[in-house]
């Protein structure tokens, strides 16, 4: 017969290796956060100084003093028409380049329901209709409609997004061909572009977009940084 002691040991060896599996996952699940924790950190090398470009930017936006906040105004200043300057398309670059290296910048986005960061080409067309992709020499991703995020590729690719950012990151690795963006707070990638070949100076990419209806009114703000200063 079936005795309950040796019912109970069973029980009791299922717990315990139950409980063993749970303590191994959650070592494991540790680990993994430990590595991409010391992954994401090991970025902080790389940070640089940038400051927006007033040149590059279209007559809508409003600058800070210092150069690190933008956001959409009411109304279009009079401004000299220059071939740096974005017209119509509302963005504004850093002051900034680089052509090696790797690299990358902190944005504050809290409070916007609508934003563009990424990099571009020093070459890119500033007039007209402009179609933000890689094959233009943009790498970016955007914030749409207050919740909806997408890198913005030959073709639109929709992000997974939890929790908004309240700060991006804009990673570049020259060499490799690599962009790659993160929210900073939660240390989680959001996209990378990957195997791309650069043969010309980047700059950092804005485009706050317009204040819809008064609810995108917050600026983007270039947050400090602790190490050298682009070239």
């Amino acid at each position: 017969y079936y005795s309950f002691s040796r019912y109970f040991l069973e029980c009791e060896i299922l717990f315990a290796i139950t409980v063993s599996i749970r303590l191994e996952c959650i070592i494991m699940f540790i680990d993994l956060r430990m590595i991409r924790d010391a992954q994401f950190n090991n970025l902080r090398q790389n940070a640089v100084d940038v400051t927006l470009d007033p040149d590059t930017a279209h007559p809508a936006l409003i600058l800070s003093n210092d150069g690190k906040q933008v956001h959409c105004g009411d109304e279009r200043k009079k401004l000299p028409d220059r071939s740096k300057r974005f017209e119509p398309a509302i963005n504004v670059l850093g002051t900034q380049g680089f052509s090696c290296g790797r690299l990358y910048y902190d944005v504050q986005v809290k409070g916007k329901t609508v934003w563009t960061l990424g990099v571009a080409k020093g070459s890119v067309n500033r007039k007209g209709e402009i179609k933000l992709n890689p094959e233009n020499g943009y790498w970016t991703i955007c914030l749409r409609n207050r919740n909806e995020y997408f890198a913005l590729a030959a073709h639109p690719v929709p992000l997974s997004v939890n929790d908004p950012p309240e700060k991006v990151r804009v990673f570049v690795d020259y060499e490799e061909g690599l962009v790659s963006f993160y929210d900073v707070n939660a240390a989680v990638l959001l996209y990378s572009y990957t195997g791309q070949t650069f043969n010309e100076k980047l700059y950092p990419f804005f485009r706050p977009g317009t204040s819809d209806s008064g609810t995108n009114t917050a600026p983007l703000i270039i947050t400090p940084f602790k190490q050298q200063r682009l070239d």
